[in-house]
C-alpha cells in the first residue's frame, strides 16, 4: 500500500468515527426537550455538512494523481480538524 492509500484509509477511518459519534448524538437528541432539540438539530446539520465536506475532499485525494494529491492534503486536514472540533464540542455539551 502506498503512502497516498495509507493516508486516505486513515482519514476515512476518522470520518467514519465522526459518523458514528454523530449517530450517537442523534439518538440522544431524540430524548431532549423541544427547545434543546432545535438547537441541537442545527449543530447536527453542521456536523453532517462537515462529514460531507471531508468525504468530498477525500474523494478528490483519491482521484488525484501521485504528483497532485499531497497538495490536496491540507484541505483534508482542515476538514478533519474542523469536524473533530465540532464533535468534541457537541460531546462536551451533552455531558
Amino acid at each position: 500500500m502506498g503512502i497516498k492509500e495509507a493516508y486516505k484509509k486513515k482519514a476515512e477511518a476518522e470520518v467514519e468515527l465522526a459518523q458514528a459519534r454523530l449517530a450517537e448524538f442523534k439518538a440522544k437528541g431524540k430524548t431532549m426537550a423541544e427547545e434543546m432539540h432545535v438547537r441541537y438539530a442545527e449543530q447536527i446539520v453542521t456536523l453532517e455538512h462537515g462529514i460531507d465536506s471531508a468525504r468530498l475532499k477525500l474523494k478528490e485525494v483519491g482521484e488525484a494523481g501521485e504528483d497532485r494529491w499531497e497538495h490536496l492534503k491540507d484541505g483534508v486536514e482542515n476538514a478533519l480538524r474542523s469536524l473533530s472540533s465540532g464533535i468534541h464540542s457537541m460531546a462536551d455539551k451533552l455531558k
